[in-house]
C-alpha cells in the first residue's frame, strides 16, 4: 500500500487552464508553474475539449464565457465522460448570476473562483482539490491491486479444481481401459449440446469440465462386474447401478461449484425422461438439465464404442436408438439439439477416436 501512495504522490500534477484572455492564461500559468505543477493552456472551449480527450489532467481551471463552446458545455463533457468525471474543475468567472452557478453545481463543478483572481485563494483551492484527486487516484490504484490479487487467487483456485478433474479423470482411465477417450468425447458432446440449448459460456465450460467425472463412482465397482464380458445378472446389475450414488458421495461436500456440478451429473446421468431410470426414478424436468445432457452424450458414445460386452455400433444404429428414446429415455429438446449439432459431434468423434489416444488430462492441459 505504501508503494501505491508513493507512486501516486510522485507523479507531477498536470493542470489545464482554459480562458480566452491571454493575460489570464499567462498569470495562472506563471503562478501554478511556480508551485511545481505542469500547466497547459487553451484559449476556447473547443481547444479545451481536444486537450482533455487526448491528455490526462489532474485539475482543470475553466472560464465560463468563451468563444465557441462555453465553460458550462466543457464542464458537462468532462463530468459526463467516465474517464474524466473525477478530474476536479474550478470555474472562474466574473458572472455572479445564481442560475449560472446552480447550473454549474448541477453539472458537478468542484469549486468557484471570482474574477479578478485572488492568487492566494487560487493556490489554496488548487492544493485542496489536488489532494482530493490524489486520494481518489490512490483508492483507484488500490482497487486495481486488489482486483488483480482476487483474479490471481481465483485463477489459482480454478486451476486447483481442474487439477482435481484431471486426477479423477486419470483415475477413471486406470480403473477402466474403455473410458479413456470415452470421457473426453462425451464431455465435448456435452459442451456442444449445452451451447446449442442456449446455455451461457460459463455453463458450457462448467459442463465440459464437470462431465468427465460422471462415472467416477465406478471406482467402487468390483472388477468382476465392471469388466464382465457378458450380461450382468440381477444382483450384479444392482451393484453396478450404485456407481451413480458412489460417484455423488465421492464428489459431495465441496464448496466448489465445479465439483458440486459434477456430483449432480454423477448422480443423475442414468435417470430417464419417462422415470424408468436410476437411482431415484426421476422423470422429466425433475432431472437436472446437465444430467439430461450428459445422458444422451454418454449413451451415444457408449453405443458407438467397443465395450467388453458389445461391439461398436455404426452411427446409423445409434441414431435410430436415440430417436426411439426421444421422450422415453431422453429429453426431447436435448435429442433435437443433438441432431441439430450432428456435424460438430461427428467431427469430435472422428478427431478423438480411440486410435488417437489424446488422454483427457492432456486435453485439458492443452486448453490452459
Amino acid at each position: 500500500m505504501a508503494t501505491v501512495v508513493r507512486e501516486v504522490s510522485a507523479k507531477r500534477k498536470r493542470i489545464l487552464v482554459v480562458d480566452d484572455e491571454e493575460s489570464i492564461q499567462q498569470l495562472l500559468q506563471a503562478v501554478l508553474s511556480k508551485e511545481g505543477y505542469e500547466v497547459s493552456v487553451a484559449g476556447d472551449g473547443d481547444e479545451a475539449l481536444k486537450l482533455v480527450d487526448q491528455n490526462a489532467y489532474d485539475l482543470i481551471v475553466l472560464d465560463i464565457v468563451m468563444p465557441g463552446k462555453n465553460g458550462l458545455e466543457v464542464l458537462k463533457h468532462i463530468k459526463g465522460t467516465e474517464r474524466l468525471k473525477f478530474v476536479p474543475v474550478i470555474i472562474m468567472t466574473a458572472l455572479m448570476d445564481r442560475d449560472v452557478r446552480y447550473h454549474a453545481l448541477d453539472l458537478g463543478v468542484d469549486e468557484f473562483l471570482n474574477k479578478p483572481i485572488d492568487i492566494y485563494e487560487l493556490r489554496a483551492r488548487v492544493r485542496t482539490l489536488l489532494s482530493v484527486k490524489e486520494y481518489h487516484d490512490f483508492l483507484a490504484s488500490l482497487a486495481d491491486m486488489l482486483k488483480a490479487e482476487v483474479d490471481k487467487k481465483t485463477k489459482e483456485l480454478r486451476e486447483a479444481q481442474l487439477e482435481t478433474v484431471r486426477r479423477l479423470g486419470r483415475a477413471a482411465e486406470f480403473r477402466d481401459d474403455e473410458t479413456g477417450n470415452h470421457i473426453l468425447r462425451m464431455s465435448i458432446y456435452c459442451a456442444i449440446l449445452a451451447r446449442r440449448l442456449g446455455l451461457s459460456d460459463e455453463e458450457v465450460e462448467m459442463i465440459l469440465y464437470a462431465s468427465p467425472m460422471h462415472d467416477v463412482g465406478k471406482i467402487g465397482v468390483p472388477d468382476k462386474i465392471l469388466l464382465k464380458p457378458g450380461k450382468l445378472d440381477p444382483d450384479e446389475w444392482e451393484i453396478m447401478k450404485k456407481h451413480t450414488v458412489w460417484g455423488a458421495e465421492i464428489l459431495s461436500g465441496s464448496k466448489s461449484q465445479l465439483l458440486e456440478t459434477a456430483r449432480t451429473i454423477a448422480l443423475t446421468h442414468h435417470e430417464k425422461w419417462d422415470g424408468s431410470g436410476y437411482p431415484y426414478g426421476l422423470s422429466g424436468e425433475e432431472i437436472p438439465l446437465f444430467g439430461r445432457i450428459c445422458a444422451i452424450s454418454d449413451v451415444f458414445d457408449a453405443l458407438t464404442s467397443e465395450r467388453v460386452y458389445k461391439p461398436a455400433y455404426p452411427n446409423e444404429k445409434a441414431f435410430a436408438i436415440i430417436t426411439e428414446g426421444r421422450g422415453k429415455h431422453f429429453d426431447p429438446k436435448v435429442v433435437d439439439a443433438f441432431f441439430a449439432s450432428l456435424d460438430e459431434i461427428l467431427e469430435v468423434q472422428s478427431k478423438h477416436a480411440e486410435t488417437a489416444k489424446p488422454w483427457l488430462w492432456q486435453f485439458y492441459e492443452d486448453r490452459r
